[in-house]
């Protein structure tokens, strides 16, 4: 199973200008079918808080996602601001569409970013999803994040207690604590045993900086990929068999007692 980890210097608050980025990225990609390609949170307009403007509110976001899953014949994530009519707040998506075009998952950040202000102006999701990636006659369940969620590792336990094999997070992660991205997305694949595809923003916005640092974490903390700062598509062999016969080896997730916890 191969995934590609786009890493982009996104345009402030300019979907078209993104779009057309993400697919220039993607003109030098070698991309198979039923392959995974990976978006980061809010890559259409990056992290703004003006959800007035950013919203995708025409579904013009979610209809690139859409249409690039059907000209790959692949799965694509990607993050996107998302706002009813006369809702107070929005919802920091991550939408997962098919080969078909078809959105099979959209999942709303459980931990707004409350350093941030988005708490202000964007409400928690409530549960925690996962979808089916069906590759190479291979299904393997595949569990959304964003950015921020990754510092909270109960998400991805109860995600790991549900069978997910791999995490797919998005992320607009800025420069200063760069060396804490690193190091949660190597915790979060060791504790799971599982995959953790991390991917960031690169470039600068009107309040930040940001490094990139996309990586892909094997279940036993090993690195698979990881980019600089640079503009890129991380392109990564994930082994899925291998994976299992290491849980099976070495079953720490069988121990899990969440339910007798206090």
């Amino acid at each position: 199973m191969r995934a590609h980890l786009v890493q982009l210097d996104i345009a402030w608050e300019q979907p078209k200008a993104n779009f057309l980025r993400v697919e220039t990225l993607l003109s030098t990609t070698d991309i198979q079918p039923d392959d995974l390609v990976l978006l980061p949170e809010m890559f259409a307009t990056g992290f703004s808080l003006n959800t007035e403007v950013t919203a995708d509110m025409q579904g013009e976001t979610q209809e690139f996602l859409r249409n690039l899953a059907r000209t790959h014949g692949c799965f694509v994530q990607g993050g996107r601001t998302v706002r009813t009519p006369g809702a107070a707040k929005a919802s920091n998506l991550m939408t997962v569409a098919n080969p078909a075009g078809e959105i099979v998952c959209e999942y709303a950040k459980i931990h707004p970013f409350s350093f941030g202000l988005e708490p202000e102006h964007f409400v928690g999701g409530e549960r925690v999803e996962a979808w089916t990636w069906r590759a190479q006659s291979i299904d393997c369940a595949v569990c959304p994040a964003v950015c921020y969620d990754l510092r909270f590792p109960e998400l991805f336990r109860i995600g790991a207690s549900r069978g997910a094999e791999v995490f797919a997070l998005g992320a607009c992660w800025p420069a200063a604590r760069q060396t804490t991205w690193r190091a949660l997305t190597l915790a979060r694949a060791l504790e799971n045993q599982a995959c953790v595809l991390a991917v960031n923003r690169t470039g600068n916005d009107p309040h930040l900086d940001y490094t990139g640092g996309t990586i892909a974490v094997g279940p036993k903390g090993e690195v698979l990929g990881e980019l600089d700062d640079a503009e890129g598509v991380l392109s990564i062999e994930l082994d899925i068999c291998a994976l299992r016969s290491w849980r099976e080896h070495f079953p720490a997730l069988k121990d899990l007692r969440l339910r007798e916890i206090r």
